[in-house]
């Protein structure tokens, strides 16, 4: 069960990574990829969100990491899923128009859940 959790958190990892590394490719070329955040593109501080957790889910320490920045990042998610919502922000949106927000809630709240699932799993079988 452990090493299911593992992998499965990892192509989580790597489907964020993708997503959030082909807005910020958007970005750099266009300046205009993704809202900002006091200056700072949106989907670069998402991006940091996936690389730095993924680094810490892969050496096996430093939670409070992993939970710092998906936190930080399911936060930053929901606000843009809220403001696109009610109209008030727009996000990047997907091929099929569905804003990418919406998806980064769903990885990042995705990411915590299996993360405690796969602590309370390793505490269970020491």
């Amino acid at each position: 069960m452990r090493r299911i959790l593992s992998i499965l958190l990892t192509v989580l990892f790597i489907i964020g990574i993708l997503g959030a590394g082909s807005l910020v490719i958007k970005e750099i070329q266009t300046a205009n990829g993704c809202p900002k955040v006091l200056g700072i593109p949106a989907c670069a501080i998402i991006l940091v969100c996936f690389i730095i957790p993924l680094i810490t889910h892969l050496l096996g320490k430093y939670n409070r990491w992993y939970f710092f920045f998906t936190g930080l990042a399911t936060l930053i998610a929901t606000m843009a899923s809220i403001l696109q919502f009610i109209g008030n922000g727009e996000c990047p949106k997907t091929g099929n128009g569905t804003p990418m927000c919406y998806y980064s809630l769903l990885l990042f709240t995705g990411l915590i859940v299996l993360k405690i699932y796969q602590l309370r799993v390793n505490s269970s079988e020491n």
